[in-house]
């Protein structure tokens, strides 16, 4: 049956989508040779392990294997920034690439990374990208009263002052899109010259994921519950 509106066959329509998202989600077996690149690169690398499609309502279980969320559907579909990534594979494959360096080739901890990334995703109130890293910084080590914070936009009482000073110094580029002399310094003496350059590098590489996200209209994963965030200043 031809949909008179679509012109879609309407008995061969696919599932509907969990988010209306404006990029369909495409099945591994309609990728080219370069979008299958980017597409093993992302599933093969070290986010992946093996294809994460079980739902993982408790807390995360830091001896668990495997990605702390979900970035394949059940018909190997990459969900959250990835898909995107296949549409254009010249691009997606060194922002991949870049996304893994800043994951796990950096200097910084575990928590150290997810403090950072969380405090951007809360900026900018990016649901797909809160979802995935309050589960990775949840594994990493990060408490329900830090969590809390920092997707209310709170300082933590974080004890370890590196720690404290990824926080100052992720919160300002985020809010001010620049550091000040104070906390620039800081953060050298604290970091090194290396570390700051990787730092503000991660805030520029998940304020771009979150901008993907956000025009192409990604949301959680389907049954994944949405961040409930805290009323913006100025509104009920």
């Amino acid at each position: 049956m031809i949909d008179p509106v679509s012109g879609e066959h309407v008995n061969d329509r696919p599932r509907r989508e969990p988010f209306a998202t404006r990029l369909p989600l495409l099945f591994p077996g309609s990728l080219g040779d370069e979008q299958r690149a980017v597409y093993e690169a992302v599933t093969g690398g070290p986010r992946g392990g093996r294809a994460f499609t079980s739902r993982e309502d408790d807390p995360p279980d830091p001896a668990a294997n495997g990605p702390a969320f979900r970035f394949v559907d059940d018909a190997g579909r990459l969900l959250g920034p990835f898909n995107a990534m296949l549409y254009s594979p010249s691009v997606g494959m060194p922002l991949q690439d870049l996304g893994a360096a800043l994951r796990f080739r950096t200097a910084f901890t575990k928590r150290e990374r997810e403090i950072a990334t969380l405090v951007v995703a809360a900026r900018l109130r990016s649901d797909f990208e809160w979802y995935a890293h309050e589960r990775t910084g949840r594994r990493a080590g990060l408490d329900k009263d830090e969590v809390d914070a920092l997707r209310e936009g709170r300082a933590p009482m974080f004890g370890d002052v590196r720690e404290r000073v990824v926080y100052e110094a992720t919160r300002q580029l985020a809010a001010e899109r620049d550091l000040g002399d104070a906390v620039f310094t800081e953060a050298v003496a604290t970091l090194g010259r290396a570390a700051v350059v990787e730092l503000v590098t991660l805030v520029g590489y998940y304020w771009a994921l979150a901008l993907q996200l956000r025009v192409f209209r990604v949301g959680v994963p389907d049954g994944e519950p949405a961040p409930e965030w805290p009323p913006e200043e100025g509104h009920d």
